[in-house]
């Protein structure tokens, strides 16, 4: 470890540690258990460095928003026992290339992208991402899209739908946005009994989210800390 990674170090553990601290407590708030919620820690612009310090700390679940970024991490710590999630836009041609290293795909959005997906040759968890505003060039698919686009994922050998994803619009408070994804969840459930699983809340909003039934929370910064500078 590098000197830098030592000072690092402390305030790393400090900060994933007060993060598990508050969301034990809004779990509990909302009467729920703090083990049946996944913490993945988004990574985005942070080195492969900082993913192998947060697994020295327990942490199994990583997050990434670009494929490409994810890919190269993902290939340098294969030594590790990580579970990656890939929770940014997936562009269709760089489905395949996602499906050798992804365990789960937050962000399915589009049937031509569940297509693409199914020509892999490993199961990966498909959450169904869903649009919560009127802005169609948001990410996520139209609620009224969900059910055919369930179905599709459904049909597909390669991927197991998990439930539903999205992340609340930042001009709505987001616990009437996290009721209405739960809402949609409840709908694919009717098609998939299993697919109980919710991806929302991240660091501002992640209580809010746990309160209507989230059970897996994308936290970045807060965690983190700050983002290097990139170009």
């Amino acid at each position: 470890m590098t000197s830098t990674e030592s000072a690092e170090g402390p305030g790393l553990a400090e900060r994933l540690e007060r993060m598990r601290a508050g969301i034990a407590d809004a779990a509990r708030r909302a009467d729920r258990e703090p083990d049946d919620l996944t913490l993945i820690v988004v990574t985005k612009f942070h080195p492969a460095s900082l993913v192998r310090e947060l697994s020295a700390l327990g942490v199994r679940d990583v997050g990434e928003n670009r494929h490409q970024e994810a890919q190269a991490k993902a290939e340098e710590l294969s030594d590790l026992d990580l579970r990656w999630h890939f929770v940014g836009q997936l562009q269709t041609k760089k489905a395949r290339q996602a499906a050798r290293y992804a365990h789960a795909i937050h962000s399915i959005d589009r049937e031509r992208l569940v297509d693409a997906l199914a020509d892999g040759d490993r199961e990966i968890d498909a959450f169904v991402q869903i649009n919560l505003t009127d802005d169609p060039g948001r990410g996520g698919a139209a609620p009224d899209e969900i059910e055919a686009l369930a179905e599709r994922v459904l049909e597909s050998p390669t991927l197991r739908l998990r439930g539903v994803m999205a992340v609340a619009p930042i001009e709505e408070e987001p616990a009437r946005a996290f009721a209405r994804l739960r809402g949609y969840s409840d709908r694919v459930r009717t098609l998939a009994p299993n697919a109980t699983a919710i991806s929302a809340g991240m660091t501002h909003d992640y209580a809010e989210a746990i309160a209507e039934g989230a059970t897996h929370l994308r936290i970045g910064t807060a965690i983190t800390g700050k983002r290097p500078e990139h170009g």
